[in-house]
């Protein structure tokens, strides 16, 4: 063990001079420097800033525009309402624990900062794969002419978050537990000790990771080699953001679950504060850099977020009115043509 172990935590360091204190009584500054958690603070007061907005008002644009009703947008309306989740529940607990170099308000802290976390990924990570999947079904058309309906979407987020309780909510039942990770400043689950779950974390691993990465990827590959293209251009556009998307996904949130998965199969082993802290901090960033893609490539949706945040109609829409276009059965006029 080249660590230290203590009542609900684990210090990446050995105790063999008798500097290490509990994370949740005092600062971890012997781990890395102040300015390192003064840093780490600063980016996640980015994060929040800008997540926090960004995310509202994609949930707020597809609830007030039917033309928004698409499985493309429900999936990232779905993906907004769990960052926000994370953005509220677990980011002001990191910034606070950043400032003062520990989990200043103890053992809660850690356990809200990694529950909120945790099931925005694994909701997510759902998520994304049902896009992929989506995209699949629509473009080669395995099922024929099957079309992703509003009923099977609703049916599809509430399967997302049924994944994600089911994969966040054990650690709060006692199988498992939530530690502070890494800088000793983000909570996570316990990857670290041998009172690891041994038999949930490999259903962890199995069924809730690596199976929707494998739908991911097979289904983008399908749909990438298949030589086959959508009706129109927003079908062709819907599909080519759906793979963008999927790809900044895995981009965003694979380092930490190889990180995670090395950690669990290495329990012990040596390594840095900062082994752990890098791959958290990064995926934490899918928060706003998935909104921000989104609104950049979507202009559909780019115009009615104008129209929400001006409190006017566009010239975009009144030409919407005046000529009807026909669109991609799924895509649902995801992009004007």
């Amino acid at each position: 063990m080249n660590g230290t172990e203590g009542p609900d935590f684990y210090v990446p360091m050995l105790n063999t001079t008798g500097v290490v204190r509990s994370p949740y009584e005092y600062p971890q500054y012997y781990l890395m420097k102040p300015s390192a958690y003064s840093l780490a603070g600063a980016y996640m007061l980015m994060l929040f800033l800008v997540g926090l907005p960004v995310n509202i008002l994609t949930v707020l644009v597809t609830l007030q525009h039917k033309k928004l009703r698409s499985p493309l947008n429900y999936i990232q309306a779905n993906v907004a309402v769990a960052t926000l989740f994370m953005v509220v529940g677990a980011f002001p607990t990191t910034i606070y624990s950043c400032m003062n170099g520990y989990f200043a308000i103890g053992r809660v802290g850690a356990v809200f900062e990694g529950f909120f976390c945790f099931i925005f990924i694994i909701v997510a990570i759902w998520s994304v794969a049902l896009m992929a999947f989506e995209r699949f079904v629509t473009v080669c058309k395995p099922l024929n002419n099957f079309r992703f309906g509003e009923n099977f979407m609703t049916m599809g987020v509430g399967f997302t978050w049924m994944m994600g309780c089911a994969a966040s909510m054990p650690p709060l039942l006692g199988v498992s537990r939530y530690v502070p990770e890494g800088m000793q400043i983000i909570g996570g689950l316990d990857y670290y000790t041998q009172q690891t779950n041994e038999p949930f974390f490999m259903y962890l691993f199995a069924f809730h990771i690596w199976f929707p990465v494998t739908i991911m990827v097979l289904c983008s590959i399908c749909v990438l080699c298949s030589g086959k293209e959508s009706e129109t251009i927003q079908g062709r556009e819907t599909t080519r953001l759906a793979v963008i998307m999927v790809n900044t996904f895995l981009v965003s949130v694979l380092p930490y679950a190889f990180t995670a998965w090395w950690l669990f199969t290495h329990r012990g082993g040596d390594y840095g504060p900062l082994f752990m802290t890098f791959p958290s901090l990064f995926a934490k960033s899918y928060c706003i850099t998935n909104p921000i893609i989104y609104f950049t490539m979507n202009q559909q949706f780019r115009n009615c977020a104008i129209t929400t945040l001006c409190c006017r109609k566009t010239a975009w829409e009144d030409d919407e009115r005046a000529s009807s276009v026909k669109t991609d059965g799924s895509a649902s006029s995801v992009f004007p043509a």
